[in-house]
């Protein structure tokens, strides 16, 4: 799956891959450990999903 929505990558993907500004190279790869049940509300429950999500838009300069 590709997206831009950080949510949702983290929300249902096992591994999210991010890429650099062009020309793009990987950047990071960061493996998710949610629980694999495929229920997006649990996953964005789970006391880690903002650790995920604050970790992937770091690397890509949203916040510091």
């Amino acid at each position: 799956m590709v997206t831009h929505d950080v949510s949702e990558a983290v929300s249902m993907a096992d591994i999210v891959i991010i890429l650099s500004k062009r020309p793009s190279k990987i950047k990071k790869i960061v493996e998710i450990k949610l629980d694999k049940s495929n229920d997006v509300i649990k996953n964005r429950l789970d006391k880690n999903y903002n650790k995920y999500c604050n970790l992937i838009l770091g690397e890509l300069n949203v916040i510091k």
